[in-house]
Formats: structure tokens, C-alpha cells, sequence
């Protein structure tokens, strides 16, 4: 959520120019960072969720174009979705999803199945949406590859004179090159084929309703990708012991049993997947965690422009939690491969 300020006339203004005009509150809500967005409530009784969208990230034409040809394609196949009330940029309105809640963190195994099998099944459920491509809303968002490039240029410039901090960092990663490109090198051979997937998988992103249905929302990312990312970053986010930000290392580690809850909730939706694809789930944890830390030693180096940060050292923190896990996948590799086995 950025820090800008609306007055209520310009929230009336964004309202109307979508058809409504009979609000009776509109506030702050949810606890996003990227985007501003309120909760609408007006005289009729029914609710919606406005955003303005951060024109400082996101290209506002291929958003607005994706998000709509996303959300029509799941309604026309019967898919519970986000329903897309207007749209003027950058300026959007949502209906609110009465009766669905959302956690921010995935606190037992059963958590993190349901998380998995909900996004494998909006993975599924894109499979076979028809050409055109979807815009490529971030360019090379996961791609290791050239996270290390930039790391090597940030590191090269050291404009705010932390690179002698860092050294240590830096080896971890140099150790690691050879690996970088495995799921590029696959996917241009054909190994891999490229999926739509939605490159934020957090357990955030999927509202829950009583009866035991979800929606996945947040569809600003949702673009042409691999199912690998979308899996690796579950297995970073949801098999977590401890906090991004965590700074007693001993707290960090990857919990096995969540990991397994992931790969069988994951396995049990992703109808499409080829062998390659799960051959390559839990080194695919390993690879996105590690891109993770990278990004996040790349905004340490170059003075802390891009994530928000607390205190000076930060991202250096955040990296080597990024780091730590990446440790601790790498000491149970052979046992997550065994699980993967398991259920494919």
C-alpha cells in the first residue's frame, strides 16, 4: 500500500466514472503493498472493492487486458472468480467476495494442501485459454538467469559501498551459477512448456469460504510463465519456519511436512503437468527461493530502491533467510525428491 493521500472527492470521482454513485463509505483495506485499495459500501447494499493500480509497476493498458480476458475466461467456464464491475485506469472495481476470508500465513499442513491444490487448479483452469498471449506484465520476473545479471551490475556499481559487506553473500551465489539456468535452458528447448501462471503464490491470495471453495485474487502478475515458478515460491513462502525477515538463523529452515502437504495438494489439481515439469518440483523450491534472496542482495547493493525496508540492514536480512532456506532444501533434497515420487 503506497502512502498517498485521496480525498473522498476523488474517490467519488473514480466511482462514478464505473457507474456508481450511491457509496456511503469507502476505506482503507487489506494489506497489500502494491496497490491502493478500499472497500466500497453503498445504499443498496452491496459491497466492492476499488483499487488504484500502481502505474509506477505495472503497464496500465496490458494489465487492464489481461485481468479482463482472465476473469471473463474463468466466468464463461463457470469458474468462481474475481468479477470485474469497471475498469478505468487506473482506476478498477471489483465485487466484493461476500463470505470469503483470507490468513496471511500458512500455520499447519492442511493449510498448506488447500493452498496448493487452489492454485494448481487456476493453473488448470487457464490451461486451455485460447491465443492470444497473455502481455508479459513483468518481464523475466522469475528468471534467475537474468537476477544474477543484475545482481553483477549492482555489485559492479556499488553505488552506496556495500559490496565489502557482502562478500560471503555474493560466493553463496557465485556456488550456485551453474544451476541458474535449468528452468530457462528447459523451457527454450521445449522441455518445459510455457503455462499461464500467476507468479504470487501466497496463501494471502486465496479467499476461503465456509463450504470449503476458494478464489484466487491478486491477478496483477498473472502471466505467461512456468507452473515450476508458481510452485517453488509455495514451497518458499509456505514450508517457511520462520519469518522473511527473520533475523536468528536457527529459527530458518524448510518444514518437510509441509512441503509434502504442498506437493499433494499441488499433484491432486495440476491435471496438465509433464514429466519434466514434475521431475523438477522440488528443485524448482530451491531455484525461486534462491532468485528470492538474490533480489533481495541486489536491493541491498544498490541502496534499498525497490523493497520497502525498516532499517538499514533490511534486505541484507531477508537475503540470508532467502539463503538459509535455500540450506536447508539443499539438506533434504533426496528426501522432498522421494516425496515428489510419491505422488506423481
Amino acid at each position: 500500500m503506497s502512502n498517498r493521500v485521496y480525498s473522498q472527492e476523488d474517490l467519488a470521482a473514480a466511482l462514478a466514472s464505473m457507474g456508481v454513485t450511491d457509496q456511503t463509505d469507502v476505506s482503507r483495506y487489506g494489506s497489500g503493498h502494491i496497490n491502493d485499495t478500499f472497500k466500497v459500501e453503498t445504499k443498496r447494499g452491496v459491497r466492492y472493492i476499488l483499487q488504484r493500480v500502481n502505474t509506477d509497476i505495472f503497464p496500465q493498458e496490458m494489465l487492464k487486458e489481461n485481468i479482463v480476458r482472465v476473469t471473463r475466461f474463468l466466468a464463461d467456464k463457470g469458474v468462481k472468480s474475481l468479477v470485474v464491475v469497471g475498469y478505468e485506469n487506473p482506476w478498477r472495481l471489483y465485487e466484493f467476495l461476500e463470505g470469503y476470508t483470507s490468513v496471511d500465513l500458512v500455520t499447519n499442513p492442511k493449510e498448506a494442501e488447500l493452498v496448493a491444490g487452489a492454485f494448481a487448479k487456476f493453473q488448470n483452469d487457464l490451461a486451455d485459454m485460447p491465443p492470444p498471449r497473455l502481455g508479459d506484465i513483468i518481464p523475466k520476473f522469475h528468471n534467475t538467469v537474468d537476477r544474477i545479471r543484475l545482481l553483477d551490475e549492482a555489485a559492479a556499481k556499488d553505488v552506496v559501498g556495500r559490496k565489502a559487506k557482502v562478500a560471503k553473500e555474493l560466493a553463496f551465489v557465485d556456488a550456485r551459477r551453474a544451476e541458474a539456468s535449468k528452468i530457462v535452458d528447459m523451457m527454450q528447448r521445449g522441455d518445459i512448456p510455457e503455462r499461464i501462471t500467476h507468479n504470487d503464490t501466497k496463501i494471502n491470495n486465496v479467499m476461503l469460504a465456509a463450504d470449503g471453495t476458494n478464489v484466487v485474487i491478486d491477478l496483477d502478475t498473472t502471466m505467461p510463465g512456468s507452473a515450476l515458478y508458481d510452485f517453488g515460491d509455495m514451497v518458499r513462502t509456505s514450508s517457511a519456519a520462520a519469518a522473511e525477515d527473520e533475523k536468528d538463523l536457527s529459527k530458518v529452515y524448510s518444514k518437510k511436512e509441509y512441503f509434502e502437504a504442498l506437493v499433494k495438494g499441488y499433484l491432486a489439481q495440476a491435471k496438465f503437468l509433464n514429466e519434466a515439469e514434475r521431475a523438477n518440483l522440488a528443485f524448482a523450491g530451491r531455484l525461486i527461493t534462491l532468485t528470492i534472496g538474490i533480489r533481495f542482495l541486489t536491493d541491498y547493493l544498490s541502496g534499498d530502491t525497490y523493497f520497502r525496508t525498516a532499517y538499514d540492514e533490511h534486505n541484507l536480512v531477508r537475503c540470508h533467510t532467502q539463503f538459509k532456506m535455500v540450506e536447508s532444501m539443499e539438506a533434504q533434497a533426496a528426501e522432498y525428491e522421494a516425496i515428489v515420487k510419491k505422488y506423481s
